[in-house]
């Protein structure tokens, strides 16, 4: 409660909503596929991943507001609406926006991809041969495939699965209107069908739209008055519920079978579609009118667009570039001998994460290695890390995974991998039933002459080798025994009974974290009120929770000069008067996916700097087990400092400010300032960050 004459820094006013946060990260992400100097092909990707993360906001953001009372406060992060209609009336709005700038967009795109002789053609666009071998094709490879499913009193209202691709008809019998759904294959075959094309070109037809030439052949004797398109979005977010006559695994399995089933949550029917069929789909699947959105043919299931996105034509796309391993680290050079002299951090996807998959391999075969132990969020498939451990377990190591199962969409990869590797008899556990580990940690202890030496490898990244490509992420290795032994101790709680226990190095949620952070940040404001050099950095994926970003408030209105790169969603609103006029928000979307975080604060000239997995949201801070670690020796410190996180700060090509309004605005360049692009510069000078 504020004080009297003091400003209440909990009031909703001052925050951002979540959700609508979310739906601006996916409007920057559009912007990139707008953007005509981004290739065509990389154009194509964004607007793939556009939808994709629509889809991701259905499933997992709007089904607990259309679950929640209408008549009580809708909590979601800081901010507070009085009631779930009224937001999810501002969310409606917004994403219909997006929808038409997806519209838009795609629009744009196929005339781009036309002039680089790629198309997207109709069925009654192809020549008489095209058309020949799109009929053989229907009838050899479709329409086997195909299951109409009629709709009436006589047969039950078909399950129509998450996210899949139909068509619904509507059929005239002896004066009577009938209906029925069709679901398209999509993923047994190509939702972009290649037909034989002249030569330098590359000719598509859509899936469904070859099903919509042919439909009369499913259904003889009826008369097809139209069809449509149409998919159902359901619920996804699963709640595992654990009781003593079951285990982690089971229950994380039980729980995915419900994801197949959950509610609806959204129907997208292609605009054309008749009333009468849409109330059909909508009164059995008991969506209201707000859930039901109409869209062009051409703007529905977007995220089939990595089928476009995919093909092998370089040109189109970004300049590729040769991840690079310095030369002190060479193949040649032992990684424990490089690691004895010093501490190594690794910038991800700039320099290759074979660096931490040979660090593996290396541990695997070296006879004076006695234990590995991990732990693993998303390892992507057929991935050599899970390769090495079994090599190590093989060769006579001690192997102990931890592998969270719930990793959300990764699930039953995860299981999948677990049992795999339980069958070899490595040691596999699944961590604390409450907390998800999100904890990005690999301990090595080697036997050195007549003692054991902890080497330790931590990131923001997962050890996942395709991610580490795509996403733009810190490691950090260490032979550093605190940090050690920290860890050590770290894997023992996770592996027994997680709970209180005595960390001298890192930050670990949901212990320690959270206060800490709150703690440097009010210590800033000290240093400011005093006359001392203060200042605070921090870039992270998210920036959500109430009680950081009201010291951070404070923290303004003592002065200090507050410099933040929030990727995603972010709740503070910035340039407020008197609050938040000292802080500075930005966000990258580019290339790659920015996912490093990096926490600094001035300190009076003492700096400090954490890196590691949490985020500032309240799900990394109190409902997972996370650790941010520090860079301790200050020449390395100082060039993450200068050459990672400054260029980020400075960047003016790909860099959107947050305005206290919430929406974000390309950043200008100041008078006499050089284009900077964060990423190209970090291709451009590889290795700038090793001090």
């Amino acid at each position: 409660m504020a004080k009297k004459g003091e400003a209440d820094l909990y009031d909703r006013s001052l925050y951002i909503n979540r959700e609508i946060s979310w739906l601006a990260f996916n409007k920057r992400c559009l912007e990139e596929a707008m953007d005509p100097t981004n290739p065509v092909l990389e154009r194509v990707k964004f607007m793939a991943i556009c939808y994709g993360n629509m889809d991701e906001f259905f499933m997992i953001r709007m089904p607990g507001l259309l679950g929640a009372d209408v008549d009580r406060l809708v909590n979601l992060g800081p901010d507070t609406f009085s009631d779930s209609s009224q937001l999810i009336s501002m969310i409606n709005d917004r994403v219909s926006e997006l929808n038409d700038g997806y519209e838009e967009c795609w629009a744009g795109l196929e005339t781009a991809l036309g002039k680089e002789g790629i198309s997207i053609l109709s069925v009654s666009a192809l020549d008489p041969k095209q058309k020949m071998w799109v009929d053989d094709y229907y009838l050899e490879r479709i329409q086997p495939l195909l299951t109409p499913l009629a709709l009436d009193i006589s047969h039950p209202f078909p399950f129509i699965s998450n996210n899949s691709l139909n068509v619904a008809v509507k059929l005239r019998r002896e004066g009577e209107v009938l209906y029925a759904r069709v679901k398209v294959p999509v993923g047994i075959l190509p939702r972009f069908v290649k037909v034989p094309s002249p030569a330098k070109t590359l000719q598509f037809v859509l899936l469904e739209n070859i099903i919509k030439e042919n439909i009369a052949s499913l259904f003889p004797g009826l008369e097809v008055l139209g069809c449509y398109k149409f998919r159902i979005t359901r619920n996804a977010d699963v709640k595992v519920t654990i009781d003593e006559a079951v285990d982690l695994m089971s229950a994380v399995e039980d729980a995915l079978d419900s994801r197949d089933v959950g509610f609806p949550v959204r129907m997208v029917v292609e605009d054309t579609m008749p009333a009468d069929l849409a109330n059909v789909f909508a009164r059995n699947l008991k969506l209201r009118d707000n859930q039901v959105t109409r869209a062009s043919d051409k703007g529905m299931m977007l995220t089939d667009l990595w089928e476009i996105a995919g093909l092998n034509r370089p040109e189109l796309k970004n300049k590729p570039f040769t991840p690079e391993i310095p030369l002190e680290i060479a193949e040649s050079v032992s990684m424990f001998d490089a690691l004895r002299k010093k501490d190594w951090i690794f910038f991800h996807p700039y320099e290759s994460f074979d660096v931490v998959v040979r660090f593996l391999r290396e541990s695997a075969e070296d006879p004076n290695v006695q234990s590995i132990k991990i732990c693993l969020y998303r390892i992507g498939k057929n991935p050599e890390i899970i390769r090495q451990l079994m090599r190590a377990k093989e060769n006579g190591k001690a192997v102990s995974v931890l592998m969270e199962l719930r990793a959300k969409f990764d699930e039953v990869n995860n299981i999948a991998v677990a049992r795999e590797l339980e069958k070899i008899g490595v040691h596999v556990v699944y961590g604390p039933v409450n907390l998800k580990v999100h904890s990005k940690l690999l301990q090595v202890v080697r036997l050195e002459k007549d003692h054991l030496v902890r080497y330790t490898h931590m990131s923001s990244g997962n050890y996942n080798e395709n991610t580490a490509k795509q996403y733009s992420d810190i490691s950090f290795m260490t032979s550093d025994p605190e940090i050690g032994e920290d860890v050590g101790e770290l894997f023992n709680a996770l592996t027994g009974y997680f709970g209180p226990r005595s960390y001298s190095r890192l930050l670990v949620a949901p212990l320690t974290l959270k206060s800490t952070l709150i703690e440097m940040i009010r210590r800033e404001a000290e240093h400011k009120k005093d006359g001392r050099k203060a200042y605070i950095a921090m870039k992270a994926n998210g920036l959500i929770d109430a009680d950081i970003i009201a010291e951070l408030y404070k923290a303004s209105m003592a002065g200090v000069k507050i410099d933040l790169n929030i990727r995603g969603l972010c709740c503070l609103r910035p340039g407020v008067k008197g609050i938040s006029d000292n802080i500075t928000v930005t966000s990258i979307v580019d290339r790659f996916l920015e996912h490093a975080r990096i926490y600094y604060f001035a300190n009076d000239g003492d700096p400090r700097m954490y890196l590691g997995s949490s985020d500032l949201m309240p799900r990394n801070l109190i409902a997972r087990v996370e650790v941010l670690f520090p860079i301790r020796d200050p020449d390395m410190m100082a060039s993450i400092r200068d050459n990672i996180l400054n260029v980020c700060l400075q960047d003016n090509v790909k860099a959107r400010v947050l305005k206290s309004d919430g929406t974000y605005v390309m950043r200008k360049k100041k008078s006499g300032e050089k284009k900077l692009r964060s990423q190209q510069w970090f291709i451009d000078h590889i290795g700038a960050w090793h001090a």
